[in-house]
């Protein structure tokens, strides 16, 4: 498919001012310039920040109230349980809360609903057990937000309730004891897009402040904050940079013998947001998606290294497990759009019979960004009632879609980019059809993917230094994405494909310098271009390790010919 490349443009003063100021080279300085990082407050705080750049957690709404109510179950040792969702961000939510509060002399339950039977946030039946226990506080971790009638249920029982969540509130808050979230209308905090588990740290730090503890008894946490933050895909940018930054130092050198045994088995040398990404948010993820969240929950928890060494192991399975899942999924989707040519229309809504519900999301996701349409994958059961997920793509909100097929729909959840969605089967078509006449309507052909290029580079400016420098901008992720550069009319040295013509493996010349590229998913190419042809690329820079050799690599991100 067809990408367009958009280049920023270039301020030449600014990239002065801020490059001769900080001792910066011109690269820096200009990819500082492209993400609006100009005055000297948020300069410092990208490059540097430190533990004096945390906001004051006191002016999060509700959070006096929150850390009254629990420093009063601390003093009493009431009963508490942490309510907390099944993914990474709510693993680790729980893991810092429950960890903190036992250092303050309270033991507390913990509760995580069965993704395939309870799916997300709080229900009554639980509310009900929580209750049996004998639990006086409930505090929610990354969930809560929208549970109005389930915290009345709750308050109807007897039982106080901490919200904390990170999620968007719906109009009428929950008439909990305290609810805290950024995102509240009424907030005056200075950052809105902390991930749950930022929102717990906040709330430790409050207590520690409160009860005059030393700042380590909440900053020990950030290695776990920091898994969490990554892995939930919030902007790392203001203060989820502080936590990611400072955090990634401390998970190098982790007393938690959990992510220490995670980190081992993932396979990865080099800690960085990567290593999280894609060595450890998936294995944590992969419990809750099978249903079994409280080992990786045990994981982080335990103190025993024989128990560790086992979850770990446990882990990795349940990880290699949820990939062949996925991909039977996946292949068993493909074949289905490509026999009914589904790739020509501007959706894509499939199904399947008792397709894991756990993993069908990450196979929309895959699906949205092979054809670059939006998708829903439904799977259906015997008795013809269908959940699946959905993913969309920059440009068309498919929440709002969803609203204007509500007659074919029994309930849906979610946001623009990625929704939760439950049918009967016999309003499969409907929605189908319905969907692909909204995006017609919405002229979603139109809509072409959009490469932003932080600067164009002449191979003769890369050096060793110059990659190295652009570490000073980790960690990457959301809101701050590696750079992209683009490269300008390069003879083609050689080219082949590799791992069986899925990627495509290049060297490139211009005069006397020449680099070597790699193109994931990009060996079809290798069919279009020929040695001596003249292409325009653009990719991220790296340095590549081979056999104790570093050597200057591009990775591709698209490729053309030459005007």
């Amino acid at each position: 498919m067809n990408k367009k490349w958009q280049i920023y443009d270039i301020d030449e003063n600014k990239i002065e001012k801020i490059s001769k100021k900080y001792g910066l080279n011109k690269l820096l300085a200009t990819i500082l310039v492209n993400r609006n990082i100009i005055d000297e407050k948020n300069i410092e705080m990208f490059l540097k920040p430190t533990r004096n750049d945390f906001y004051n957690p006191f002016l999060i709404s509700d959070m006096e109230k929150a850390v009254e109510r629990i420093i009063k179950a601390i003093k009493e040792k009431e009963n508490v349980t942490i309510y907390g969702d099944y993914d990474v961000d709510g693993i680790t939510s729980i893991t810092v809360l429950k960890s903190f509060l036992q250092d303050r002399g309270l033991e507390v339950s913990t509760y995580i609903p069965n993704r395939l039977d309870e799916g997300y946030g709080l229900n009554n039946s639980a509310i009900e057990k929580i209750v049996k226990a004998g639990c006086q506080l409930m505090i929610t971790v990354d969930c809560g937000i929208s549970a109005i009638e389930e915290i009345e249920y709750a308050n109807s029982l007897g039982i106080e309730t901490v919200i904390t969540d990170h999620h968007e509130p719906v109009e009428e808050l929950p008439n909990a004891f305290a609810v805290i979230d950024n995102k509240r209308k009424d907030s005056t905090y200075p950052f809105r897009e902390l991930a749950g588990v930022g929102v717990v740290f906040k709330l430790i730090q409050a207590i520690s402040i409160k009860l005059n503890l030393k700042e380590e008894e909440y900053l020990k946490y950030l290695d776990i904050v920091c898994i969490g933050t990554i892995s939930d895909i919030v902007p790392l940018v203001d203060e989820n940079r502080v936590i990611t930054k400072l955090g990634l130092m401390l998970v190098k050198q982790t007393k938690n013998i959990g992510l220490r045994a995670i980190l081992q088995v993932s396979g990865y040398s080099k800690i960085d947001s990567n290593t999280i990404s894609f060595g450890i948010a998936p294995r944590i993820n992969a419990c809750g998606r099978m249903g079994v969240a409280e080992e990786a929950l045990e994981l982080f928890l335990s103190k025993n290294v024989n128990q560790v060494n086992e979850l770990a192991r446990k882990l990795n399975e349940r990880n290699r497990v949820r990939q062949e899942t996925e991909k039977e999924i996946f292949e068993s989707a493909k074949r289905q759009i490509e026999e009914k040519n589904l790739n020509q229309s501007n959706t894509i809504v499939v199904a399947g019979e008792n397709w894991h519900h756990g993993v069908i999301g990450i196979v929309s996701s895959k699906i949205t960004d092979m054809y670059f349409k939006p998708s829903i994958l439904l799977s259906f059961e015997e008795d013809g009632i269908g959940k699946g997920s959905g993913r969309s793509i920059p440009g068309f909100d498919l929440h709002d879609a969803l609203m204007r097929c509500n007659d074919c729909i029994e309930k849906f959840g979610g946001h623009s980019m990625a929704i939760g969605i439950t049918i009967k089967r016999e309003n499969f078509e409907k929605l189908k059809n319905k969907l692909e006449e909204i995006a017609v309507e919405e002229h979603i052909n139109e809509i072409v993917p959009v490469i932003k290029i932080d600067a164009k580079i002449d191979l003769s400016e890369i050096n060793k230094d110059m990659v190295e420098s652009l570490k000073q901008l980790e960690p990457f992720g959301e809101g701050n994405k590696m750079p992209i550069f683009a490269f300008k009319n390069l003879k083609i040295d050689s080219i082949r494909a590799l791992s069986e013509g899925k990627h495509l493996k290049l060297t490139l010349k211009d005069n006397n310098f020449i680099v070597s590229a790699i193109g994931f998913n990009m060996g079809e190419l290798v069919e279009d271009y020929r040695i001596g042809d003249k292409v325009d690329i653009v990719g991220t820079l790296e340095i590549n390790s081979f056999n104790g050799m570093d050597s200057i690599q591009i990775n591709m991100k698209d490729m053309m010919k030459s005007i």
